[in-house]
């Protein structure tokens, strides 16, 4: 989960809205997805970042996951990647929070954004130690209500087994 300005009554109606439209949030806790025998688990930690509360408890989201051959975590600022996810074995990480800064400037095929330089992982796919993080731009805003050179986007993974 989230930003959510800090209010535990702000998470309380984010709840019973998400289960009103059918939807199980992953407050700390894992499940395991099975499709034609094939095993993932699918992982949600609560907010954890920079400049604000840390509510995520990665140690229970993770407690009961190791045996699944493929992880997936979910997990809203890429900084939690470096802090304490990398190097558990977590296969891929889903994260987003940066927005891209909302604004970038595409330069013989690369694109610079303010983004980073205060983000070590800002916008796409990162490996290291055989694991990876993608941090996706987003389609919403803070701030500023529009995107200059940082086009909206959300992203679709297909697994397949290795």
């Amino acid at each position: 989960m989230g930003k959510r300005g800090g209010k535990a009554a702000n998470l309380e109606t984010l709840k019973r809205h998400h289960a009103t439209m059918g939807f199980r949030l992953l407050l700390d806790e894992h499940l395991e997805l099975e499709r034609d025998g094939e095993r993932i688990g699918l992982l949600g930690c609560q907010n954890w970042g920079r400049g604000f509360q840390q509510y995520g408890d990665l140690a229970k989201t993770v407690a009961g996951s190791e045996q699944l051959p493929f992880r997936v975590l979910m997990t809203h600022d890429p900084t939690h990647w470096d802090e304490q996810v990398l190097g558990r074995g977590i296969d891929l990480t889903l994260s987003g929070h940066t927005h891209g800064a909302q604004f970038g400037v595409k330069i013989n095929g690369t694109t610079y954004s303010p983004a980073q330089w205060i983000y070590k992982h800002w916008a796409g796919l990162y490996e290291e130690q055989g694991e990876r993080l993608y941090v996706n731009r987003g389609f919403g805003f803070i701030g500023f209500p529009g995107r200059v050179g940082m086009p909206p986007e959300i992203t679709v993974f297909e697994l397949h087994r290795a």
